[in-house]
C-alpha cells in the first residue's frame, strides 16, 4: 500500500483593511448584509500590511473578522509571533525583512523600511497561455488557470466558478463565479453569450448578483474595467 500526496487549488478571497478601521468595518458589515452569500464558505485571508497596525490592532481586527463569521484561515502582514499557529502566513507570502530570521538580540536591528524588488521570470514557452474546455463546468466545479485566458465551449452552471489570469470567454451561459485578471491583469475582460452570474470580479473589482442591470439577463454581455469601475454591459 502506497501514501499519495495530490496537490489542489483553491480559490480564497483577500480582505485589506484600510484605515479608519471601524469605517472599514462598517463598510464590511453593510457587504455582508445585502451580500450574505459572498463570502459563504470561503476561505479568506486577511492582508494587514496596508493597516501597519499594532500587536493590540491585530487582535482587535482578527477578532472582528471571525465575530462576523467568516472562514479566516490565514493572516499577512504582520510579525508572525503576533498570530497564533493555526492563521500562520502562507509559504511563499512576501513578509516584512526579517520576519522569519532567528531571534538574536546582538544582531543589528533590519532598516525600518526594506524596499521590496520583483524579478518577473520569462514565461516557459512550454506553458499553454490560453485553456480551451469543451464540456460544461457543472454546479460545484472549480476551474483555476492563473497562467492566462481560458474559453468555455458550453455553459458554467449556478454553484460552478472559473479563475482566470487574463480573460474568461463562454460561449455557452454563464449562471456561477467568473474571476478575471487573478494574476493583476486590469485590461482583462469576462465575455459571455447568456448572462445570469452570480458574481464577476476582475482583477480584485466585483459586482454581485444583486449589482446587476435586470435587462441584461440572457443577454450577450462583456464585462471589463473602466477607470476603476467594474462595468457589465451588452455585447452585439
Amino acid at each position: 500500500m502506497s501514501l499519495r500526496l495530490l496537490g489542489r487549488s483553491y480559490l480564497a478571497f483577500v480582505l485589506a483593511p484600510e484605515p479608519p478601521l471601524d469605517e472599514w468595518l462598517a463598510e464590511l458589515d453593510q457587504r455582508l448584509l445585502h451580500q450574505s452569500s459572498f463570502f459563504s464558505n470561503r476561505p479568506v485571508i486577511l492582508d494587514l500590511a496596508p493597516l501597519s497596525p499594532t500587536l493590540a490592532e491585530t487582535a482587535k481586527v482578527i477578532a472582528a473578522v471571525e465575530s462576523r463569521g467568516l472562514r479566516l484561515v490565514a493572516v499577512e502582514g504582520v510579525n508572525a509571533d503576533w498570530v497564533s499557529p493555526r492563521l500562520a502566513p502562507l509559504p511563499g507570502t512576501p513578509m516584512p525583512f526579517g520576519m522569519f530570521n532567528p531571534k538574536d538580540h546582538d544582531a543589528p536591528a533590519p532598516p525600518p523600511r526594506q524596499q521590496r524588488y520583483s524579478v518577473s521570470a520569462r514565461p516557459d514557452p512550454r506553458e499553454p497561455a490560453s485553456l480551451l474546455v469543451e464540456e460544461p463546468l457543472r454546479s460545484g466545479q472549480s476551474l483555476i488557470f492563473p497562467q492566462g485566458d481560458v474559453t468555455v465551449i458550453g455553459s458554467v452552471a449556478s454553484g460552478a466558478e472559473i479563475a482566470a489570469g487574463g480573460s474568461i470567454h463562454i460561449y455557452g451561459a454563464l449562471r456561477g463565479r467568473a474571476f478575471a485578471g487573478t494574476s493583476g491583469n486590469a485590461r482583462a475582460r469576462i465575455f459571455c453569450n447568456r448572462f445570469d452570474a452570480e458574481l464577476l470580479v476582475i482583477d480584485g473589482l466585483y459586482k454581485t448578483a444583486d449589482d446587476f442591470d435586470p435587462a441584461l439577463r440572457g443577454e450577450q454581455v462583456q464585462a471589463r474595467l473602466d477607470r476603476d469601475v467594474l462595468s457589465v454591459e451588452a455585447f452585439h
